[in-house]
Formats: structure tokens, C-alpha cells, sequence
């Protein structure tokens, strides 16, 4: 064998009594067959198999595996983001004449996909209360084919009653897909509510690290796995190994942090609603939060997000006392070790229940921080604010 050739060719070596805690990271175009017969039948290998680099290699059928268990389900499709989750879902199942049903406080780029996607295409959507629960049943006609849930809405924190929803939507032969990227499966399992599909947005508690951009859809019916499955293929979508790698070593903290993150976020919580800058918090594990007692009823724990409404203030006020902070960042995104925080416009992202609150909506994600570094910077924006002169509101 000439040198060329070895620089191409790997050698073979010995891996007897080699084991290692990590899953490899398989990087992987071309999948090579031992024969000729093989390669010919490679079709028959189905999803399951390995046929070619985009269709998955051990390291990505380890993290389905694994969040296939989390969530009680059969299979998971890994997708390049969260806002990929649920377009994959929508793109699969819905067709021209069919409608979606989405909440009011959905995630803005699903609403936007509906509106400038679906909408131009022959698919419809309609917009609901989050809080609707089994009164979902009157707007479900024989043009909805699915129902979408988000709970709770990582905006505005409203929990959704996954199950009555998922009744109504049954009782209809309608599809229901929860986006679960608060909870987790830790905290809640949307399957088991109720909903065909488990959507996560990995980036955030499952990458933990603010390192990687990846999402999943879990389903308990391996048919619906085999349609998004086809939808991937015929749009050329894979994810990188690598990633996948980066998600499997940050689901095993998972657990970890997102205790910590919860307990820490329901302090806050608790705290800032004694502030005098502060409207309204909305934190699931608040009663004073729409949709507290199904939090209550479902998770009974929390992930480390929450919002703040705050009392009407002048924008450069805001805007210096936001920059001075020195322990959050400020940055769209969430759950990762960082502490981060972002306000938001929520006003003009409503059509069915208006948004009455003219203060700004800052979102809170709690990392790894010392709390106490962490509450020492908060209580400095909210100092800040306090102490606004009556007139400066006016």
C-alpha cells in the first residue's frame, strides 16, 4: 500500500478494554456498505437505519433515544432549532384548506410562519385564548387539523390547561402539539397530557450553555415520526453531530440546574412583587399568574424564566438602568448559566385578548450565578426605577 493511500485509509486498532463515560461524537456524510447487495437494499433499512450522513449517526440517535424516554414516547426527529420544531410539525400535517389553531401569546415567529408561510400557501390559522381550556372545543370545525399549545407562553407566563384542550381537540380526531421548552419533560410530559407531539427548543435547558441551536419533536405513535421523517428528507434537513454531542453532555446537568434555576427564579419572584416599580409578575408558580392552579395541578415546579411587568417609566430611564446591570446580560434566549434579561414587546403581538399593560414586560432568565450576585443587580434596576418622580410618569 503506497503512502497516499495510507493517509486516506485508516488503520484498525484494538479497542479491547476501552470504555469511556462520553457518547462519541460520529461525524458522518457517506455511510459505506460491506457490499454491493447492501448498498442496492439500502432503502429497506428505513429511518431507523443508517443509510446517509443527514439521516442520522449513532450520536444523533443517542439524544432521540434519550429524549424519546424523557417524555414517555417512541421516537424523537431532531430538527436545527425550536422554531424548526414546530414548522416541521405544522409542514407535515397540515395541507391546503386545513387550518392550525395557535394561543395568543405564542412564541412571535410561529405566529408570523402561520401568517406568512401557511397563510399564502391555502392553510389557515386561528388565533385562541391561552386560557380557553375545553371552551377550545366551539372554534374546532372540520377545517382544524391541529392545535397548537404553548405552556407556559415564555413571554407572558399563561399556563395552559394541556389536557382539557387535548380532549376537546380529540373528541374532533384533531392533532395537539405542545411547545415544552419551559418545563422540560423534568416538569412536565406533554404526551402523557394528552399532546401527539413533545416540542423542545434544545438550545435552551438541554444544551444549557448558550452554545448550540437545536430543537425535537417526541410523539407517542411512530406514524407521525414517519411523516416528519419524509418532510426532513424531501427539504434536506439534518443536524450536526456536534451539536447533538454538545446536547447530550448538557442534558446530563440538566436536572441540576434547572432545580436550582427554579428555586432561585421562584425567590425573585416573590421579592420583586414588592416592589413599587413593578405592575405585575408573572411567574407560573404565582397565583397571581393566569393559569397558576393548572401549574399547580401539572408541574408544581419551576424552570428558571419569568417576566415583570413594570409600571410605566420614561424609555431612557429604563434603558440606563438596564445597561448599568453588571451581572445579567442582556440577550434574547434562555436557560442557559448565564443570567439574562430582555424586554420585550408583547402589545402588538396580541389579536384576541388585548395586552392592557403599558409598562415594559422584562423577561427574566435565571442562571449559575450567586443569588446573591444576582439579586444585588436586580434590586439596582429596580432602585433605579423607584425612585422616578411622581411627574416624570405623567
Amino acid at each position: 500500500m503506497h503512502d497516499l493511500t495510507r493517509c486516506v485509509h485508516h488503520p484498525a486498532v484494538d479497542t479491547e478494554g476501552y470504555a469511556s463515560l462520553t457518547v462519541p461524537t460520529h461525524r458522518a456524510s457517506t455511510i459505506v456498505y460491506p457490499d454491493a447487495a447492501s448498498f442496492a437494499a439500502r432503502k429497506y433499512r428505513g429511518f431507523d437505519g443508517y443509510t446517509y450522513g443527514l439521516n442520522g449517526t449513532p450520536t444523533t440517535r443517542t439524544l432521540e433515544a434519550q429524549l424519546s424516554a424523557l417524555h414517555g414516547g417512541v421516537r424523537t426527529v431532531l430538527v436545527p432549532s425550536g422554531q424548526a420544531a414546530v414548522s416541521i410539525v405544522m409542514l407535515s400535517f397540515l395541507m391546503p384548506g386545513d387550518k392550525v389553531l395557535i394561543p395568543d401569546h405564542v412564541y412571535p415567529p410561529v405566529r408570523s410562519f402561520c401568517e406568512e408561510y401557511l397563510k399564502p400557501r391555502g392553510i389557515d390559522y386561528g388565533v385562541y385564548d391561552p386560557l380557553i381550556g375545553a371552551g377550545i372545543a366551539a372554534l374546532i370545525d372540520d377545517t382544524v387539523k391541529l392545535v397548537w399549545v404553548e405552556s407556559p407562553g415564555s413571554g407572558t407566563m399563561e399556563v395552559q390547561d394541556v389536557a382539557a384542550i387535548a380532549r376537546a381537540a380529540k373528541a374532533r380526531g384533531v392533532l395537539v402539539g405542545c411547545d415544552n421548552t419551559w418545563a422540560t419533560p423534568l416538569l412536565f410530559k406533554p404526551l402523557a397530557h394528552g399532546a401527539d407531539f413533545a416540542c423542545e427548543a434544545l438550545t435552551k435547558y438541554v444544551g444549557g450553555h448558550s452554545d448550540l441551536l437545536l430543537g425535537s419533536v417526541t410523539v407517542a405513535d411512530i406514524a407521525l415520526r414517519q411523516r416528519m421523517k419524509e418532510t426532513l428528507r424531501g427539504f434536506g434537513i439534518g443536524v450536526s453531530p456536534d451539536e447533538c454531542a454538545l446536547a447530550l453532555r448538557g442534558i446530563e446537568t440538566m436536572g441540576l440546574r434547572l432545580a436550582h434555576m427554579g428555586r432561585v427564579s421562584e425567590d425573585f419572584a416573590r421579592r420583586i412583587s414588592h416592589s413599587p416599580a413593578v405592575e405585575q409578575v408573572l411567574h407560573p408558580a404565582l397565583p397571581s399568574c393566569p393559569g397558576h392552579e393548572f401549574w399547580k395541578r401539572d408541574m408544581g415546579r419551576s424552570s428558571g424564566v419569568f417576566s415583570v411587568v413594570l409600571k410605566p417609566a420614561p424609555e431612557s430611564l429604563l434603558e440606563a438602568a438596564l445597561t448599568a446591570l453588571k451581572v445579567f446580560a442582556i440577550g434574547a434566549s434562555w436557560g442557559g448559566t448565564r443570567s439574562l434579561i430582555a424586554p420585550m414587546a408583547v402589545k402588538e403581538d396580541r389579536s384576541v385578548k388585548p395586552w392592557t399593560h403599558e409598562g415594559t414586560v422584562l423577561r427574566i432568565s435565571i442562571g449559575l450565578e450567586d443569588p446573591d450576585d444576582l439579586w444585588n443587580d436586580l434590586q439596582g434596576l429596580l432602585l433605579a426605577l423607584e425612585r422616578l418622580p411622581v411627574d416624570e410618569l405623567a
